[in-house]
């Protein structure tokens, strides 16, 4: 067993002293980690603050002046009056307007007699249907919350119906930074496990190295866990980095089971080195190994895990086919145990499907590393 221990440690600083003497390995491993954290953390903000709309008051009344003061009292909306009609027709047929509010004559008697709901006209820029789709439930949230304003001030005996309040659970302010940079563990060992592994391994064959390594007294199993421990090092310190830039810099608090977490990326990146070995054992060069593991490793990460685009909103055959990445399933756990106090029981699903990918893939790539060792022997 010592001996075992020690050829694996052997293999493992030959491929540490290469990695230090590999700038593009070095930079691929700690820079871009550190890249995609505050490009993601600092510089992506999916909450739209200080949204320029055009506002042309028609009313000039108490109550029009009264919705447009409760309007601006936030950082979402930057409120420009119109105060001609020759305005709003001139900002309409720039085509550059955010977007336009118009609110009408008899705006102010409609909320004080309370017969007929008030109307507001709204005319957003559709090229930018996120934007605007955003803007507009934004826009819609304060009116809802004027109106309850209005309600309350008005000494009308009548009443609504009913009254809706609403509470964000998990994330009570909706920040998307909250939302995206838990999920960046995700997008890097996408790229650190299974890019580099693919492209140290293929080296090997190509450079015709991995003859020289076969002469010593060295068996696949130890040759693979030597070669592997170094790039688990790695993408388990980038996870570090991810857990700790999100609690102390972007102050996201972690509310679940830190052993569980732990355990999570451990088979995570497991699974994923295995992925690289697999694809490097395939390809055998480098060029062919790069492109298959950005096909499987880093774009998904980015397209089918939910990290930007939410997989519910996509076509069911593109729902089907998340499921068979364990991008996916990361993804759920990270956020899930940062954002709420969900464990084993509550990600029972994700955690078998990363489980089950991680054995699958290190069977394979094991049994296929060896079966081409023996051929090449």
């Amino acid at each position: 067993m010592n001996l075992f221990i020690r050829r694996i440690y052997s293999i493992a600083m030959k491929e540490y002293k290469h990695i230090l003497r590999d700038p593009f390995t070095l930079a691929a491993a700690i820079g871009i980690p550190v890249l995609f954290v505050l490009f993601f953390g600092f510089i992506i903000d999916l909450d739209y603050k200080g949204v320029n709309v055009n506002v042309r008051d028609n009313d000039q009344t108490e109550s029009s002046r009264r919705f447009l003061q409760l309007m601006g009292s936030n950082s979402y909306f930057n409120l420009i009056p119109l105060h001609q009609q020759s305005e709003t027709d001139k900002k309409i047929n720039q085509n550059n307007m955010s977007s336009i509010m118009i609110i009408p004559r008899g705006f102010g008697q409609r909320i004080k007699q309370q017969d007929k709901p008030a109307v507001i006209q709204l005319l957003l820029d559709g090229t930018d249907n996120a934007k605007s789709g955003i803007v507009n439930s934004y826009i819609s949230l304060i009116a809802y919350k004027a109106g309850e304003v209005f309600a309350g001030n008005n000494i009308s005996d009548s009443k609504p119906d009913f009254n809706i309040r609403t509470r964000f659970l998990f994330n009570p302010e909706l920040n998307s930074r909250w939302f995206v940079v838990p999920g960046l563990g995700t997008v890097i060992i996408g790229l650190i496990a299974i890019v580099l592994t693919a492209l140290t391994v293929a080296r090997e064959w190509e450079n015709g190295s991995m003859e020289l390594l076969l002469a010593t007294p060295v068996s696949a199993t130890e040759i693979i866990l030597g070669k592997l421990i170094p790039y688990f090092i790695l993408a388990f310190f980038d996870i570090f980095l991810i857990f700790m830039s999100s609690i102390f810099i972007f102050e996201i608090p972690f509310k679940g089971s830190i052993l569980f977490y732990v355990l999570s990326c451990i088979i995570y990146i497991t699974g994923a080195l295995a992925l690289g070995l697999l694809i490097s054992v395939i390809t055998r060069k480098q060029e062919q190994a790069t492109q298959i593991a950005f096909a499987v490793g880093v774009l998904p990460s980015f397209i089918l895990s939910g990290f930007l685009f939410p997989i519910e909103n996509m076509p069911l055959f593109f729902r089907i086919l998340t499921a068979v990445f364990p991008q996916r399933w990361f993804m759920l756990i990270s956020r899930s145990v940062f954002l709420s106090e969900a464990g084993f029981k509550d990600l029972l699903l994700p955690f078998f499907c990363i489980t089950c990918f991680a054995v699958l893939i290190i069977f394979i790539s094991i049994k296929k590393f060896k079966t081409d060792l023996e051929v090449t022997q």
